[in-house]
């Protein structure tokens, strides 16, 4: 495993080196990977890690938003990020498997103990609140029902919907833990985003969600937070999870993080969760404002403005006007974002076509074999695309290779599909003239078959072009950027100013790329098919 990760990775940076993914050497200066995952609390917490690890001279990469609990664990294990904001309870009950019998302090203890003895991971000291799992539902139907505990909501949940988070679902201490606790079995379930499932509250399409009592969005729509009565939810004190490699090899850095211990309380957390979530503030400010609060920092600028006039003016502003401004506002940010989406689109089309349009032109002489690498190829394209990048990560590690090579595989289809059918129906008439003539197979190949195929074979490439822009902003959720970035920051922040401004420019991208190619393929056509085709 190991050995197919470096040399995947190795092989990428020798064919496209300006998207090879930074192994993370012995190298104490390169920059320090912080993420997070994808709800807001995690972005602050992670952006306050980002600035207290600057404050103190070290470079930071930052890949917020990287995903659920279990996608986390495994690139901090395999040493692909640094630190990443985690809670006690969920390493209890997600990760461990395990039931919590006592309070914040053995609870923090255990994971602190096993993380370091089963994966050399080390759990620095709490930073001083905790953000405990709770059941929320709109204040006039919990009135109306008389809800105010869990077990009341076991009574009730029958006939209600619930709409919950993705790594709420299936865990110890989520929805299932629930039932067996409490007894609580819904209608139905929906799987949510975390920042969506909110809406859904709000325009009643499900009765309950799950969210945290930190949360700024609770007082936002304003919400009745049932009690859990049978104290099943375990601790859940916020704290940096370092990898091994990083706490080993950078003690200064591990000291500062340190600084924050002890030092963030529940109502500073709350404030600053309201400033991103009801206030719309940009995380970076939320958290510099934070640290301010504490004593860490002195904000950035732009922070003494006032909150609620702020929020009020970014909320009025229509989102179709809001959007140039933030994209010029964003501007140097949007351009590395562009790039670095093209060149994974770049990355992955071009090896795709390197090993696909080869392979179509061998399965005209081994057509039996045709059948058989089609279907393969039409079976990898079926794979749920965050499902095939996730399978990528453990062979990969998390960013650029992954990305790249879940891209390539989807590829492979059009390209190959096109290459094939073009070449074995290129003017059979013309090629049986070419054989009457005395050409080689070479020479048929390479004088007809090849010239009549290109357009075809051009229409693979577009098409797999136009889908590798689409899917590649889905590798934000694997730390590879792109126009995915702002994609899934805005989804989990409930922004559609900030998920336009991923959107639009991948469609324009899209757009792009399909013009550049049609362009491509008016020169590969032989004349004659080219002015036919006008």
């Amino acid at each position: 495993m190991i050995v197919l990760r470096r040399y995947g990775v190795l092989a990428l940076a020798a064919l496209f080196p300006a998207v090879a993914a930074p192994t993370h050497a012995q190298n104490p200066q390169r920059p320090i990977v912080v993420t997070s995952k994808t709800f807001a609390e995690s972005y602050l917490l992670a952006e306050v890690f980002a600035q207290v690890l600057e404050a103190h001279g070290h470079a930071v990469d930052r890949r917020p938003g990287l995903g659920m609990t279990e996608l986390l664990m495994q690139a901090i294990v395999g040493g692909d990020i640094d630190v990443y904001p985690e809670y006690t309870g969920t390493g209890l009950a997600a990760v461990l498997q395990e039931t919590a019998t006592g309070g914040s302090v053995e609870v923090f203890n255990r994971v602190s103990q096993v993380f370091e003895a089963r994966w050399g991971l080390h759990w620095l000291p709490p930073l001083g609140f905790e953000n405990t799992y709770a059941m929320a539902m709109r204040r006039e139907v919990a009135d109306s029902l008389g809800v105010r505990t869990l077990s009341g909501l076991a009574a009730m949940a029958p006939e209600l919907a619930g709409g919950f988070s993705p790594d709420f679902m299936g865990r110890a201490d989520g929805l299932d833990g629930l039932a067996t606790a409490y007894g609580i079995e819904f209608r139905e379930t929906r799987s949510l985003l975390q920042a969506v499932k909110y809406q859904a509250l709000e325009e009643g399409q499900v009765d309950v969600i799950d969210a945290y009592s930190t949360d700024g969005a609770i007082s936002r729509y304003d919400l009745t937070v049932l009690a859990d009565d049978r104290g099943f939810f375990p601790p859940y004190d916020a704290a940096p999870l370092l990898s091994a490699t990083f706490h080993a090899e950078r003690p200064d850095a591990v000291l500062a993080l340190n600084s924050l211990s002890g030092r963030i309380g529940v109502d500073a957390v709350r404030r600053a969760n309201e400033r991103i979530e009801v206030e719309g503030r940009p995380v970076a400010e939320a958290a510099a404002a934070l640290l301010a609060e504490i004593g860490l920092g002195s904000g950035l600028p732009g922070t003494e403005l006032d909150e609620g006039e702020a929020g009020r003016e970014r909320n009025a502003a229509p989102t179709l006007l809001a959007l140039p401004r933030h994209m010029w506002d964003n501007r140097s940010e949007l351009g590395r974002q562009v790039t670095r989406h093209l060149l994974l689109v770049l990355a992955s089309l071009g090896a795709a076509i390197l090993v696909a349009l080869p392979a179509g032109v061998a399965l005209e002489r081994r057509r039996a074999l045709a059948g058989s690498a089609l279907r393969v190829a039409g079976v990898l394209q079926t794979i749920p695309s965050i499902a095939l990048l996730a399978f990528m990560i453990p062979v990969l590690g998390i960013g650029v290779a992954p990305a790249v090579a879940a891209l390539f595989l989807y590829s492979l289809l059009p390209i190959l599909r096109n290459t094939y059918t073009g070449v074995i129906e290129a003017a059979p008439e013309a090629v049986g003239a070419g054989r009457a003539l005395g050409m080689t197979e070479w020479q048929l190949l390479h004088r007809i078959r090849l010239p009549l195929a290109a357009p075809v074979i051009m229409a693979g490439v577009r098409t797999a072009a136009v889908i590798n822009v689409g899917t590649a902003t889905l590798a934000a959720f694997i730390g590879a950027g792109g126009l995915g970035d702002p994609i899934v920051a805005g989804l989990s922040l409930s922004d559609p100013v900030m998920i336009l401004s991923g959107a639009v420019p991948a469609a324009g991208l899209a757009l792009v790329v399909d013009w550049g190619l049609a362009g491509a393929e008016a020169v590969v056509a032989p004349r004659g098919v080219a002015e036919g085709r006008r």
